[in-house]
């Protein structure tokens, strides 16, 4: 099925491949609205009992039309092949910002929380139970908003999963790990467990391997050290050890989150929340698919549930949804057990670009994330390339000379004119000019960053194990190769530097990584100083903290 395309649709380019298929970007020719559609392997796509078991699915996701979730439009079947078209989200995924911004605001964290529950109370409503959700599952639009996607692993409310563990072991719940029939009590604990990291910048357990993870979700406290004391009654009710003591519905806890950041942050705690997730999008905007924010802002054609003619079948449910849609960076198109997330455009290697995918048990995909686990809690291997680095900056050239000016050459002279009487005697004189006053002024050093912020230790197999830190930094006389640029970072009491490299102009980047494992999960400052020429040294940037993991990320 590689040349087969649904007709319908132009496609634009591809964003992504993987084990279930390859995902393209196209637009919708009746509307103009771009699209994701996902076309499924010929050995997934062709198996009936995968086909009748995505199908029942996709009529449930179709009718989920909320503003908080990543829709699903259309799945189409043909001889060629199968398809499925969901909406594209211009934004990036929460874990994406975790990753290069690190802890967020209260406010934001509510927002986000506020979101989720709103999402995910459509799907419970639907009967849908999501059962994997994880800041690489939330995605964050240009306006702050938040949007529910991937519902791969998801399940209509109380089916009995078959004694099989599926989840993301972070965030699951306590019963989850025990292979419980599908429940919103679930889906309430992950979401609440992602609004723990939101506010700390780390996962409430820490659990080296899953068998300590799994005792930890079940036995331990829920954490509240870390986190502002008004927020601590939703961390207790949303993570209770037991489902029935969780709010349920997801809207009566939203109800309860409304009464308690009110009361913490006052009434305009939402405005400013959904600000600051916006800003921190932005700053990540380059990775959105369409960066200029033009992505199209008209409707998505009526779906209808109907047959096709001979052997051809549309399953195209659910009432026509204006939308304006966007390409998101992370949107992730799951189908069945098997998901596949990408990232849109060409985005650089350090981009979280989603979960690996979970087929049958095995784990393929790069480690941008924790994985998901299918039918046993022990660790299974994930083969992928380890984060890359912020790419750096092109090197400016310099514009070319313009062809009304002389390139080289001598220029022409002008006959002296002859004297007209002797020349008088004069003596010669001597123009000085003053020296230049010395140099006192120190660099300055700017918009510092680092990405990946959260680094597990030196030998860690598969999350990042190295930073790419970068900085911008200027000098009035120095030019940037006579700059020495370094970044300072301290680990447990003790201190290490870097030599930073000129990637162009002002622009410098070093790594900060392999680190050893420390004693706890740590928070490092690093900052970035720069001596120039004269040997004026800068003030140290403002710090900018990197999370350094006492234990290996699960693959």
């Amino acid at each position: 099925m590689t040349g087969w395309r649904l007709s319908g649709y132009t496609t634009v380019r591809q964003l992504g491949a993987g084990a279930s298929g390859r995902v393209d970007l196209a637009v919708h020719d009746a509307t103009g609205t771009p699209v994701a559609v996902k076309y499924l392997t010929a050995g997934i796509g062709d198996d009936p009992s995968f086909r009748d078991t995505f199908r029942a699915e996709a009529r449930l996701l179709a009718d989920i039309d909320d503003p908080h979730v990543s829709r699903l439009y259309e799945y189409v079947e043909s001889p060629a092949g199968a398809a499925i078209v969901m909406e594209l989200v211009n934004g990036v995924s929460l874990r994406q910002m975790l990753r290069a911004h690190g802890a967020t605001t209260g406010e934001s964290a509510l927002c986000v929380l506020k979101g989720s529950l709103a999402g995910l109370g459509a799907a419970h409503d639907r009967g849908v139970v999501h059962r994997d959700y994880k800041p690489e599952n939330v995605l964050v639009t240009a306006e702050g908003a938040s949007k529910l996607a991937d519902f791969g692993i998801a399940m209509p409310v109380g089916e009995d999963s078959g004694g099989s563990v599926t989840g993301t072991p972070r965030y699951m719940a306590p019963e989850q790990w025990t292979g419980a029939p599908a429940s919103p009590a679930c889906d309430i604990y992950a979401a609440t467990a992602t609004f723990y990291e939101c506010v700390t910048g780390r996962p409430p357990y820490d659990g080296r391997d899953l068998f300590t993870l799994r005792r930890q979700h079940a036995e331990d406290p829920v954490p509240t050290d870390l986190v502002p004391p008004p927020l601590h009654e939703l961390l207790r009710l949303g993570m209770a050890k037991r489902p029935d003591e969780r709010p349920q519905p997801a809207q009566v806890f939203l109800a309860v989150l409304e009464q308690v950041a009110a009361d913490a942050y006052g009434p305009r705690w939402e405005e400013r929340g959904l600000a600051e997730l916006a800003r921190r999008a932005a700053l990540l905007a380059a990775l959105f698919p369409f960066p200029d924010g033009t992505a199209g802002a008209t409707s998505v054609a009526s779906t209808r549930l109907g047959g096709g003619a001979g052997r051809f079948g549309h399953l195209r449910t659910g009432r026509a949804r204006p939308a304006l849609l966007a390409a998101g960076v992370v949107v992730a198109l799951l189908l069945g057990g098997a998901g596949l997330s990408y990232a849109a455009r060409d985005a650089p290697p350090a981009t979280a670009v989603g979960d690996p995918e979970s087929v049958a048990g095995t784990t393929v995909g790069p480690p941008a994330g924790p994985a998901p686990v299918t039918g046993t809690v022990a660790p299974t291997g994930t083969a992928g390339p380890p984060a890359g680095t912020t790419p750096t900056a092109p090197t400016t050239a310099a514009a070319p000379a313009s062809p009304d000016e002389p390139t080289g050459g001598t220029a022409p002279t002008t006959p002296a004119a002859p004297p007209t009487s002797a020349p008088a005697t004069t003596r010669p004189t001597v123009t000085t000019s003053p020296p230049p006053p010395p140099d006192r002024v120190a660099p300055t050093v700017e918009k510092v960053g680092a990405d990946p912020t959260v680094l597990d230790p030196a030998g860690c197999p598969y999350g990042p194990t190295a930073s790419t830190v970068t900085a911008v930094v200027t000098d009035d006389r120095s030019p940037a190769g006579q700059l020495r640029v370094s970044l300072r970072y301290t680990v447990e009491k003790r201190g290490g530097a870097v030599t930073m490299t000129s990637v162009g102009r002002s622009r410098f980047t070093g790594v900060l990584g392999d680190l050893p494992r420390p004693g706890s999960t740590t928070r490092i400052p690093v900052t970035v100083v720069a001596v120039d020429a004269a040997g004026n040294t800068s003030a140290p940037s403002p710090p900018l903290y990197v999370t350094l993991y006492s234990f290996c990320t699960p693959g």
